[in-house]
């Protein structure tokens, strides 16, 4: 069986990296966690060998946070930038990038802005359909 999300062998990275949550994804997470915006994000999940900070399966949305290292080397803003279109252009996955102090400074505009890319959802149909 060939897995594309959390694959087996990610496992044990994916729960040392929930485990050890740097605060600013602790701080976006305690505003994203138990559907509060309507819709299940998942933390540290894994698309092939890509580990998004969060991602919601509903809403085919990613959201990754960054540190200073993102923006200040070449090669790594590179490379999410590939990592980001292949996403996109495989998957249909929107990602959304904070830099931690985009978190620290203004954390509600932050999570208005994840709000503003979670499309309308089709309510799960209940009970018999009347004809």
């Amino acid at each position: 069986m060939q897995f594309i999300n959390n694959k087996p062998q990610l496992k044990k990275f994916r729960q040392a990296l929930r485990k050890e949550m740097p605060i600013y994804e602790r701080l976006l997470w305690q505003k994203i966690r138990n559907r509060q915006l309507g819709i299940k994000f998942r933390r540290q999940f894994s698309i092939e060998n890509f580990i998004l900070d969060f991602y919601s399966y509903e809403a085919k949305l990613g959201i990754e946070l960054d540190g200073d290292s993102h923006f200040l080397n070449n090669d790594t803003i590179l490379k999410d930038k590939i990592r980001d279109e292949t996403l996109l252009k495989k998957y249909k996955i929107k990602i959304l990038r904070f830099k931690n102090n985009e978190i620290k400074e203004s954390l509600e505009e932050c999570v208005n802005k994840i709000i503003e890319e979670i499309p309308p959802l089709t309510p799960p149909k209940r009970g018999r359909i009347k004809i």
